[in-house]
């Protein structure tokens, strides 16, 4: 036992705020002056300082939706090959049990 681990005191920390609303930080984004290092970060970057296109916001919707799609197709897929998987494991056993027999027999 570590003599020194019993006089340390444990911190605790504070409990983690909330996180901003849709509109909080809609809000924040509409307070904010051209000069904001955000917004010269995504000049930078070549990223525009505005909100999103009608476009831009569809194309991220339906890139979404295809993701959440695939990731059910994958899903379904997955199950599917685990039950093929016990029904092999399932006739590998029966096969081995069928040729120890056939084995066994007198021809």
């Amino acid at each position: 036992m570590n003599i020194g681990s019993k006089n340390k005191k444990r911190v605790v920390l504070p409990s983690r705020p909330d996180p901003p609303t849709v509109d909080q930080i809609l809000e924040d984004i509409d307070r904010a002056t051209p000069n904001d290092p955000v917004f010269s970060i995504l000049e930078k970057t070549g990223q525009d300082s505005h909100r999103p296109s009608d476009s831009d916001v569809d194309l991220q919707f339906q890139q979404c939706q295809q993701y959440l799609e695939l990731n059910e197709r994958l899903q379904e897929s997955r199950g599917r090959l685990l039950r093929q998987r016990e029904e092999l494991r399932v006739a590998g056993e029966q096969l081995q049990s069928d040729m120890a027999e056939v084995n066994g027999q007198t021809l």
